[in-house]
């Protein structure tokens, strides 16, 4: 028999683990009653989240040659080597570790989330995002047929779809007349290659696909499912024959870059010519997976926890950035937001701003700060990342290796910012990804020095009013309302103001606020 190895399907576990246990309320449970059916014995015996990471193995070792593992885990102290004039650190990692390349796309197909390849021509950006359809169920020559082209004559009508020419000329109103539409729309995986070559009139088109899942021509709409997009562009910084929109940018929930191919693996493009393998036409079967198993898949994802540890660090990190104490005279207004939409002069605004360390603020790296959209993607692929680990909860680890591809294209540095002004610092007006992650590890030196994990009085004080209004007296919503107060004068004498300080003061008065009006409602009884 002749050896096939892109048959190879890895048997053992992949990273053994204990079982994940999920507590999701299933409302059909109501309805099972005392003999409910047992989940079968084949998903006993095949996990998702094993079946993903199969999926991961195979793809990584025979169909995407990326041996860039810049996901890095570790369990013991890594091995570090210095290279070179500039002294950078290679480092091997001493846990299992991951390319971004293939992860990512996975973890998106996981979720059922959108997600941007960026890299020069020739790099696998394209067959990556087929291979997501086929592990999606679809055959290859079904995936490529459906996959959109961007280019600079593509209509609205070539995108979604034609009204049938015979109904024009007969129909008496806009009901008369059926839509066309085009095959990719109802497919579960959507691929959208060199979306920045897209008119933009178009985009708008797209955006509404992609942003409420529907398709709308003539007044004729089409409800599109859930799915899971991919997109691909030579270069997402203007190289494009269109600027991308903002809102359609502001969708695309992480970008991976392509990065250049290494020669060390040039036999396995040779063998790729000799055996006339395309690898998208021989991924083994018992990797694809059932709309039902990717339904459960997503479930499953959202079921896993993040432990309020790890919560509180995403709260502190993302409190860092959206202050701009100069931009407005009421409190809730000094923000960077109220600064863009004023339209006033950056560097005008930033010359008003005194008073802060700007080297230390990290605050003052960035010209913008986090949307409810980042934060929710960032919660979201942190589950998938620690869904396809095999934890049942997210670690702090699993936010660090994710943040910067989510928020690649959603934080934008000051490049006038005296930190990237210092020599060590140069690279990661470059490097986005480093620098990201450098911004994520300097967040929680700040919360370790400030000893945030023991003392959150503000979280005490959110704590104590969750528990409920109901039948509080009005002495104790006065004692509250005094705490606050105290609080407040407390954490803002002597103190500059930053951002993590500027959220704990809002809530604060959200929390004053709440109780107020309770304390207002007692009395009109």
């Amino acid at each position: 028999m002749v050896f096939n190895p892109f048959s190879l399907v890895s048997k053992s576990p992949t990273n053994p683990q204990p079982a994940l246990k999920t507590n999701a309320f299933d409302v059909a449970e109501l309805f099972d009653g005392p003999l409910a059916v047992n989940i079968s014995d084949e998903q006993d015996a095949a996990p998702l989240d094993e079946k993903l990471r199969q999926a991961y193995f195979w793809i990584v070792n025979h169909a995407i040659i990326s041996p860039h593992y810049d996901i890095e885990y570790n369990d013991a102290a890594p091995a570090h080597f210095s290279v070179g004039d500039n002294g950078s650190t290679l480092t091997f990692p001493s846990a299992q570790s991951y390319s971004s390349y293939v992860l990512l796309p996975l973890l998106t197909f996981a979720t059922r989330s959108k997600c941007l390849f960026v890299g020069g021509p020739g790099r696998g950006k394209t067959a990556s995002a087929v291979l997501m359809g086929i592990l999606a169920g679809y055959k290859p020559r079904e995936v490529r047929r459906a996959m959109q082209h961007g280019h600079p004559q593509l209509t609205i009508a070539d995108l979604l779809g034609n009204p049938l020419p015979s109904d024009l000329v007969a129909a008496k109103s806009m009901d008369d007349i059926q839509i066309a539409w085009r095959s990719w729309l109802p497919m579960r995986v959507k691929i959208i290659d060199e979306y920045n070559r897209i008119p933009t009139r178009t985009q708008s088109a797209l955006l509404t696909v992609m942003g409420d899942n529907y398709a709308e021509v003539l007044s004729h709409i089409y409800e599109c499912p859930d799915a899971a997009w991919y997109l691909t562009a030579n270069d997402d910084a203007g190289g494009g024959t269109y600027q991308v929109i903002e809102a359609l940018r502001d969708r695309i929930d992480v970008i991976v870059q392509a990065l250049s191919f290494n020669p060390r693996f040039l036999n396995e493009l040779l063998l790729r010519i000799e055996e006339n393998v395309k690898p998208e036409d021989v991924m083994p079967a018992e990797l694809i997976f059932s709309e039902e198993e990717v339904d459960r898949m997503v479930g499953e994802v959202r079921n896993i926890e993040v432990p309020e540890a790890v919560r509180r660090r995403i709260e502190f990190f993302s409190s860092q950035f959206e202050l701009f104490e100069s931009a407005g005279e009421q409190f809730e207004y000094m923000t960077k937001d109220t600064a863009r939409l004023s339209q006033t002069d950056w560097a005008q605004i930033v010359a008003a701003d005194e008073g802060r360390d700007r080297l230390q603020d990290l605050g003052c790296q960035t010209v913008n700060g986090l949307s409810v959209r980042n934060l929710m993607t960032l919660l979201k692929f942190a589950k998938a990342l620690a869904y396809f680990r095999g934890g049942s909860t997210v670690e702090l680890d699993d936010v660090r290796q994710i943040l910067p591809f989510v928020l690649n294209d959603k934080l934008h540095p000051d490049p006038e910012a005296p930190f990237f002004a210092q020599a060590q610092n140069a690279t990661k007006r470059v490097d986005r990804l480093s620098w990201l992650r450098g911004l994520f590890d300097a967040s929680n030196e700040e919360y370790d020095r400030l000893d945030l994990d023991r003392t959150d009085p503000v979280g005490d004080l959110a704590s104590e009013f969750e528990l409920g209004l109901h039948g509080l007296s009005e002495r104790e919503v006065r004692s509250r309302l005094s705490k606050i107060e105290r609080l407040v004068s407390e954490l803002t004498k002597g103190r500059k103001l930053y951002g993590p300080l500027y959220d704990d003061l809002l809530k604060c008065k959200y929390l004053h606020q709440r109780y107020t009006n309770y304390l207002q409602w007692l009395r009109s009884r």
